[in-house]
């Protein structure tokens, strides 16, 4: 069984799964139902989701997400930051895409070539050869 990571007191995917639920403006029945789930458990199988008690399986995370337009994987990011890029570069179209990439590779390459701040001269002594 998949393991969630816990934020603040729930998981991740609870959290995220209420936030862009919020933000399309849709009950917890509304969401499960458009989901596929049965319209007498959908708000509550929802809001268990919601509360961390229980999580969705993958398939019906993958339909939650198509509904909800966000990435899938933006669901179990606990890192906030690469939320954030996650929900951008799905947004994007394939050519600004490339460009993201682009620029975020050349950005690594540049940090790769930056020299160590830890270089043999200013190591401490007992590291030294």
């Amino acid at each position: 069984m998949l393991e969630t990571v816990k934020y603040r007191g729930n998981s991740v995917l609870a959290r995220r799964l209420k936030e862009a639920r919020l933000r399309l403006g849709v009950s917890q029945e509304k969401l499960g139902r458009l989901a596929g789930i049965d319209e007498s458990s959908a708000s509550a199988r929802m809001n268990q989701y919601e509360r961390g008690k229980h999580s969705p399986d993958f398939s019906l995370m993958q339909r939650l997400a198509r509904i909800l337009n966000m990435p899938v994987s933006w669901f179990y990011t606990d890192d906030d930051d690469m939320a954030r890029m996650l929900e951008i570069f799905f947004r994007l179209d394939a050519g600004d895409r490339k460009r993201l990439l682009a620029l975020a590779e050349a950005l690594q390459a540049h940090k790769a070539q930056e020299p160590s701040p830890c270089t043999a001269d200013a190591a401490p002594p007992l590291l030294r050869a």
